[in-house]
């Protein structure tokens, strides 16, 4: 199962990791793909404000790992610098525990991933419009994302 949209604006992407925080709980994981600039970290902020995340969010390039408390705590990951390593970082840690997890740049440790989440694939198609698609992995994820109206 495969759904798709568009956004017009940084308000409508805002408004769909809104909509998103409805359904999640930990221990949920959440995958980001799109080019720099489609706005990966924007959702993740949205994301985060709707769960009561008080910080400021950034991107963990650097750290690889950010952890917030709001709601529920939120990891927000930045794998992209992992592309090629063989390292166990102890993910079972992270995508078992009692947190929702956000991944950007999740194909590069795409053989560690949990069986199921939902992986959002985020395309840019000017300058502030883009396509969301989402890509259900698990019977979860799939009825997640049928019960959401966008």
């Amino acid at each position: 199962m495969k759904k798709e949209f568009k956004v017009y604006s940084l308000a409508e992407t805002k408004k769909f990791a809104e909509q998103l925080t409805g359904f999640l709980a930990p221990p949920d994981v959440i995958t980001l793909e799109g080019d720099l600039g489609a706005g990966k970290t924007t959702f993740t902020q949205a994301l985060a404000r709707a769960l009561g995340v008080k910080r400021t969010v950034s991107s963990p390039t650097f750290t690889i790992m950010k952890q917030y408390e709001g709601q529920y705590p939120l990891n927000h990951l930045d794998v992209y610098r992992l592309g090629g390593s063989d390292e166990d970082l102890g993910w079972d840690e992270v995508f078992y525990g009692d947190a929702i997890s956000v991944i950007e740049w999740a194909h590069f440790i795409e053989e560690d991933l949990p069986a199921e989440y939902l992986e959002i694939r985020i395309t840019r198609d000017g300058e502030s419009e883009r396509t969301i698609t989402l890509l259900p992995k698990g019977e979860r994820y799939e009825k997640m994302c049928r019960e959401l109206q966008i």
